[in-house]
């Protein structure tokens, strides 16, 4: 549904929402958030599901992350630096994901 994949251990690109402009009051809360002393915590999961499809799949705790940059609007899709790499496992799976 939307795209977010890892770029590298420490990188990684996610995309808002399809109504969220960058000028909007939550695109600047993403874009601003340090300076408005706000902690953006990533979390992320495989898959929607867990196989059978009766439950949601759980999700992984990343850690805090900071802004780099972001490009177009509805959806912003941003760039995030995670302040620790993100586990071999996850950046695996997560980096098939990417479009190239």
């Amino acid at each position: 549904m939307y795209k977010d994949y890892a770029i590298s251990d420490t990188l990684f690109h996610w995309q808002s929402q399809s109504t969220t402009a960058a000028e909007s009051p939550t695109g600047r809360r993403y874009i601003n958030h340090r300076a408005n002393g706000v902690t953006i915590l990533l979390f992320v999961r495989e898959n929607e599901k867990v196989s059978g499809g009766h439950y949601s799949s759980p999700f992984y705790y990343l850690g805090p992350a900071d802004y780099v940059s972001h490009t177009g609007s509805k959806p912003i899709n941003i760039i995030w630096k995670l302040r620790a790499p993100m586990p071999a496992k996850l950046l695996r799976q997560s980096a098939r994901l990417a479009v190239v």
